[in-house]
């Protein structure tokens, strides 16, 4: 027997922001494996599944990437339906070509499910658009952190290539970070949040400008956190766009409001 793998997505950590999708395919597992930041009440929808923690918290011991992936084959030819949990989405820092390529070279079937990551989870509770009219054109996604025998990276040219930025990973060791994007030519007076359990409850928002990340940081509890940074996180408009906006909602006003009429035939 030869069952079917799916790398799913929990999202960010609300379990109400699991996709129709992933919950479907929770109810019907027959094993899932889960990493340990995916929320209690997200397994818990695999009712009927065997439910296994393969760790992968930051900073603490978790099972190796090469077990899991020996693991996922190796519950496929027993199982229907195996479910690889991952926080945010799997296709991001989550290591899933590593297990796409395990169970290709064995011959089991899979599929990738998306979640919503936590970028977008963070940005969304602050209000703050990771893209912007005039102002944010471009979002890059980075992290600072290596793992054991990689390459070095070059994740700062990232950063300054774009108008904004999503750190992932990278809150443990914020004062390198600061210090990396200053030494680089990224102005001091740059706006910062961090964003610690986006979508739960017990969240909390510290917000700043790049020369005192590190101190920022000082006020993380050890939570899942994400850095963001750019203009677009200013909270002033500029003037002149408040101005153009506003001159283009008056202009258009009357007509939006006889088009809406005409509809209702009411105009």
């Amino acid at each position: 027997m030869s069952g079917r793998v799916y790398l799913v997505g929990a999202g960010p950590g609300a379990p109400d922001l699991l996709t129709l999708r992933a919950e479907r395919l929770l109810k019907r597992a027959d094993v899932v494996f889960h990493d340990a930041l995916v929320h209690p009440d997200t397994v818990a929808l695999a009712a009927r599944a065997v439910r296994i923690c393969v760790g992968k918290r930051h900073g603490q011991r978790s099972a190796s990437q090469p077990a899991i992936n020996r693991a996922l084959v190796r519950a496929a030819r027993h199982q229907a339906l195996v479910v690889r949990l991952k926080g945010g989405d799997p296709l991001l820092f989550g290591r899933a070509h590593e297990e796409i390529a395990a169970l290709e070279a064995a011959g089991v079937a899979w599929e990738v499910v998306p979640g919503v990551t936590a970028a977008f989870a963070a940005a969304a509770q602050i209000g703050a658009p990771l893209t912007r009219r005039g102002q944010a054109r471009s979002l890059t996604l980075v992290t600072p952190a290596l793992g054991r025998g990689e390459p070095r990276a070059d994740w700062v040219r990232s950063v300054l290539g774009a108008d904004g930025a999503a750190i992932y990973m990278g809150l443990g060791e914020a004062g390198r970070v600061a210090e990396a994007l200053l030494s680089h030519g990224l102005a001091p007076a740059t706006p910062v949040a961090i964003v610690e359990d986006a979508s739960l409850p017990q969240s909390q928002v510290l917000r700043g400008t790049l020369a005192g990340l590190h101190r920022l940081a000082a006020g993380w509890r050890h939570g899942p956190a994400i850095i963001l940074i750019g203009a677009m996180l200013s909270e002033d408009l500029p003037a002149q766009w408040a101005e153009d906006a506003a001159s283009q909602r008056e202009a258009q006003g009357p007509r939006r409001r006889t088009a809406f009429a005409a509809r209702l035939g009411t105009g």
